[in-house]
């Protein structure tokens, strides 16, 4: 068998695959769109709650400088005075610290989803050997880092451009307005200039997800035989299986041999069809079937109903509707009651005679079959007809 390569890798990461690689931690992940993300939200908050947080900060600055004598010599109540400024300034913080937060829990749910797995952080020497470490530096997914990193740096350098040339008349103009007014509209422009600029990182992310998503598929990527392999070892062997029903079906049989010298009677076909049955007296229900088979089958339960001395009788016509409407251990249908007394009452009277002589009883020779019940007769594969309703046709 040749070996299996890359190449020969043409089938689709099965179910088992799947969660095999994901129990190990193997899931897909693009820092892009995650940095992405969380960026965006930094700089959606940053402008959104900017100008509240430069002023609880400066307040909290203000408090933190005016200080009187008590506080200077007092420890404990200057310890106390630094206490509630930097709750002041965590209070401040606080909405972006939770938005940027939530949003870096979010991101995994964009590309591969979450996955709690302990295996990920287990340690791996295999990842220490050089010559790995040489091989991952010329491979294909180094060179589309290689190529994302050249890309970010193009596009978030001119948009960096472009927002800073755009903005630097606001930004002089800030030199001549009020500390107050000047920090929150810096705050306003720092703000939007961060989304510009972070936007630019949307093309990157936006192509760099799917691409993780078909680089993660193609590296599971299964040869025709793992999938073979795979589906003996869920479902197992076919040829072991087959060798089991044939193991079966042999015990069936052994079974049913061994309840063919019990039985009363043998209907035969006389060569293709033999079923054997079985009626004591006293017992409640209808005769049951106790074996049956044709050709092979059939001549071995004739041979050891002859050994047995159990009686054979040729009924053509209700051996092969018994073979076909029973199993083994079923009573016999309704609509066979007749035909099978007749054929008890000829095995009795012959027990009977064989046993205090007397009148040799009449063999039946021909054994009525409803004729829906004979698998050759044409009246069995015609059709039921309909049931009448009482309308006029």
């Amino acid at each position: 068998m040749a070996d299996d390569s890359d190449a020969e890798k043409t089938e689709p990461a099965s179910a088992k695959r799947l969660e095999q690689a994901r129990e190990e931690g193997d899931v897909p992940r693009s820092r892009e769109v995650a940095t992405f993300t969380v960026l965006m939200a930094a700089g959606a908050g940053l402008w959104t709650t900017g100008g509240a947080m430069v002023r609880d900060l400066s307040a909290a600055m203000v408090s933190g400088l005016a200080l009187d004598r008590e506080q200077i010599f007092n420890s404990d109540v200057l310890i106390h005075r630094v206490g509630s400024d930097v709750g002041r300034v965590l209070l401040a913080c606080l909405p972006l610290g939770v938005a940027i937060m939530a949003v870096a829990l979010a991101s995994p749910l964009l590309v591969g989803g979450w996955l709690f797995t302990g295996k990920a952080v287990l340690p791996n020497f295999t990842k220490l050997n050089p010559l790995n470490g040489l091989g991952n530096m010329v491979s294909s997914n180094a060179l589309v880092e290689l190529v994302k990193a050249i890309a970010k740096t193009l596009v978030v350098g001119l948009v960096a451009w472009l927002v800073v040339m755009h903005q630097k008349e606001a930004v002089l103009a800030l030199a001549v307005e009020p500390l107050k007014l000047g920090s929150v509209h810096l705050m306003d422009m720092l703000g939007s200039s961060f989304l510009f600029i972070v936007g630019a990182l949307g093309f990157i992310a936006a192509v760099d997800g799917p691409y993780q998503m078909w680089h993660y598929a193609n590296k599971l990527k299964m040869t025709r035989q793992e999938l073979i392999q795979e589906h003996k070892e869920s479902n197992g062997n076919p040829q072991i299986k087959a060798k089991i029903r044939q193991l079966q079906r042999e015990m069936a049989r052994r079974r049913m041999m061994a309840d063919v010298p019990t039985a009363d009677v043998i209907v035969t076909n006389p060569t293709h069809y033999a079923v054997a049955l079985k009626y004591a007296d006293g017992m409640r229900g209808a005769p049951r079937v106790v074996a049956k088979g044709t050709d092979e089958v059939a001549a071995k339960i004739r041979e050891l109903g002859k050994e047995n001395k159990v009686a054979i009788l040729e009924a053509p016509a209700l051996a092969r509707a018994l073979h076909k409407h029973t199993d083994i251990g079923d009573e016999i249908p309704e609509a066979l009651y007749a035909a099978v007394a007749e054929v008890l009452a000829y095995v009795f009277q012959l027990r009977s005679y064989n046993k205090g002589g007397g009148k040799y009883p009449d063999r039946p020779t021909k054994v009525d079959v409803p004729p829906e019940l004979d698998p050759l007769n044409p009246a069995s594969q015609q059709p039921k007809p309909a049931p009448n309703d009482g309308a006029t046709p």
